[in-house]
């Protein structure tokens, strides 16, 4: 249905996405409106459409699918636009005066003929001037926000658009509808190219081809490639768009001239290769960096290495295996190193050896990760600070995506270290492993640890594997278990299955007493059966084992979000067996998860900004809450519009109700999230 009326009170306005809650005033009644309303200020006038719905706690809301921003019509609307601080050099007084002298035909006046402004006292006509190009440039955005929706897209990304085309968006749509393919992801091109045939583009345009062979390209790094073969590209863009294969060869030459794509010819495969420039370029630096960084004169090596290192395993408790102590003095040889191994398999002792050895050389070493988890967890193992990389390099704020639309061209801060050590290199994408080898100076050595059987990075590219399959820089492959680690069954069958070995079963190796029951497989096909295992083995059953609580011991894990099976559901039902509702618990709605106060969540995005305090042992405060840490809800504030959790590290944090798409229910988590963990 359509309302249409003013805004009187903006109650909520996310800064980032634009989503907003309203209070929206009609002929008829006040009601509270929610949806992605960029550009939108108190006092305007808006056409809304949507629906009604029922929220459990704040009743009656319409949620807004598409608007339309109005003129305002009453005198006093008018004015309230004017000074709502959109408009530059307009404020209280001067709109009022506006107003006063002009009346409804203020509206005409700045649109048309703004030179008469300069009888209002104050108004020269250079700011007559500025006052009507601004007014006219909040017209061109209400328009293309409209315009846009036609598109399938909606106010959110017509922002992000508008920023990058400007005042004459709407122009260069017209003029070329394929356009958002390159300004938006994940775009449905189906529905603009659908449009932009229907205006009369030519089936066989090359305008429509090239848009295609990048869409084509722009799905394949949406699904973690920096390039596809050649004859695949080709079939796939002959399917899409219903043309001739002789007509895709020529706008591959055409873009490949324009260096929008690169096409790799590997002559040991015997196959061709396309990539989007911005992706072969961040591969090929990748590449060509390692090599440069490595056959760098080693100017960081140890003298007397070896009396070093015997001397620090003889004052410590680091015990090296042969082939630990390989994997140190391979570090000590090379500039560029990369230590893989399972779990097990002592990478941190490693990590630790080459920590002490600098030390006592008064170096430097910096240690990092590519999330907050997994930089946390290093630093717990290894008693030295550990950083994000996304910190350490001053890239902070910018998010994966934008990263991979800014390509290779981020300036990132150069680092003052000795050794640089990156943890679970298996998480890192191509893009953010070439601004991490921008900002290492030629001499740093550089240490990559990880376990190339871990699933592969969420952005493009397999970095850890491919630079290992290389054979370009030096590798230590950690392959023996030790004997603590060996009497897990968890371990040794992570092992077993990499190596394609079949697993240890329930019953197998009980006559080896040392090995511990750690490992449980329940062969079940049906899927209520497995929810059923799942709620009983997560409320008591595993007490014949151990001492598990849920809250502290018990991670449930699934491969996939969606599905009876995925996390969105498990977490529905683990949270009614494990932390049920009861009067005493205080809730709170937010978009169609509830969190109640006890629930186990975990943090989704890194937050740097965000300040946390911590009572024990002493009052400590600081900034930081990022993606992949656990904690629990304590305590639901409704007065203050608020939540207090406590992360599993003591960090205490309140966050305004506003802010919860920043945490989700960690009772059950991806198997990607448990990697990171």
């Amino acid at each position: 249905m359509e309302l249409k009326g003013e805004i009187k009170d903006i109650i909520y306005r996310n800064e980032i996405n634009s989503y907003m809650i309203a209070t929206f005033e009609t002929n008829e009644e006040e009601t509270t409106i929610v949806g992605y309303l960029p550009f939108i200020e108190k006092g305007d006038s808006l056409n809304v459409v949507g629906n009604f719905v029922e929220h459990p706690e704040y009743g009656t809301q319409f949620k807004v699918e598409t608007f339309e921003k109005l003129m305002p019509e009453s005198l006093e609307s008018i004015e309230k636009y004017l000074s709502n601080g959109k408009l530059k050099g307009i404020g209280l007084a001067t709109a009022k005066k506006m107003v006063n002298t002009f009346g409804k035909e203020i509206i005409h006046i700045l649109k048309y003929e703004p030179e008469k402004l300069v009888c209002i006292k104050g108004i020269n006509k250079e700011k007559a001037m500025e006052i009507s190009e601004a007014f006219n440039s909040n017209l061109d955005i209400w328009r293309i926000v409209d315009y846009l929706q036609k598109y399938g897209i909606g106010p959110q990304n017509a922002e992000a658009i508008y920023k990058k085309l400007g005042s004459n968006t709407i122009e260069q749509i017209e003029e070329n509808p394929y356009l958002l393919i390159d300004l938006t992801t994940k775009v449905n091109f189906a529905q603009i190219d659908q449009i932009a045939i229907k205006m009369g583009m030519d089936l066989e345009s090359d305008i429509r081809i090239r848009s295609g062979i990048k869409y084509a390209l722009k799905l394949a790094t949406n699904n973690g490639h920096c390039a596809v073969l050649y004859n695949n590209l080709l079939q796939f863009v002959k399917e899409l768009l219903g043309v001739s294969e002789e007509m895709i060869e020529n706008n591959i030459i055409f873009l490949q001239t324009k260096n929008e794509i690169i096409l790799e010819d590997r002559k040991n495969e015997n196959q061709e290769w396309v990539y989007l420039e911005n992706y072969y370029q961040a591969e090929k630096n990748v590449a060509e960096t390692l090599i440069s960084l490595d056959t760098y004169l080693n100017v960081k090596q140890i003298d007397g290495f070896d009396k070093k290192l015997k001397k620090i395993e003889k004052n410590s408790d680091l015990k090296l295996s042969e082939k630990q102590r390989e994997a140190v003095q391979a570090i000590q040889k090379s500039n560029v190193c990369v230590i893989t191994g399972g779990p097990g398999t002592g990478k941190t002792t490693i990590i630790k050896t080459i920590i002490e050895l600098y030390k006592e050389e008064q170096k430097k070493v910096v240690l990092c990760a590519p999330t907050g988890r997994a930089a946390k967890r290093m630093t717990e193992t290894t008693g030295e600070e550990a950083k994000t990389l996304h910190r350490l390099l001053e890239i902070g704020k910018t998010s994966s995506d934008e990263l991979q639309v800014l390509g290779v061209d981020v300036e990132v801060a150069p680092l003052d270290a000795d050794v640089v050590i990156v943890d679970e290199v298996s998480m890192v994408d191509i893009f953010l492993m070439n601004y991490l080898l921008k900002a290492i100076y030629k001499g740093t050595k550089l240490v990559l640890v990880g376990d190339s059987n871990q699933l592969p990075s969420v952005g493009p590219g397999n970095v850890l594997k491919d630079i290992i399959a290389s054979e370009k820089i030096t590798t230590i492959t950690l392959n023996k278990i030790f004997r603590q680690a060996a009497k897990s069954k968890i371990i040794l069958n992570s092992h077993k299955v990499n190596e394609g070995i079949s697993i240890f079963t329930p019953n197998e190796g009980e006559e080896n007493n040392e090995l511990l029951n750690d490992f449980f497989f329940i062969n079940e096909p049906n899927k209520l059966k497995i929810l059923e295992n799942i709620i009983s083995l997560s409320t008591g059953r595993l007490k014949n084992y151990g001492d598990y609580d849920f809250l502290k011991n018990i991670q449930v894990i699934s491969p996939t979000k969606k599905g009876e099976l995925g996390t969105k559901e498990l977490n529905k039902c683990l949270q009614q067996a494990v932390n049920p509702p009861e009067e005493l618990k205080k809730e709170r709605k937010y978009l169609d998860t509830i969190f109640r106060e006890g629930d186990r969540i975990m943090q989704i995005k890194n937050s740097y900004d965000v300040y946390w305090e911590k009572h024990e042992p002493t009052l400590e405060i600081g900034k930081g809450v990022f993606n992949g840490e656990y904690g629990t809800i304590l305590n639901i504030d409704e007065t203050e519009k608020r939540i207090k959790i406590k992360f599993d590290d003591d960090k205490l944090v309140w966050y305004n109700f506003e802010e919860l798409e920043q945490i989700e229910h960690a009772y059950a988590i991806t198997v990607h999230k448990a990697q990171r963990k």
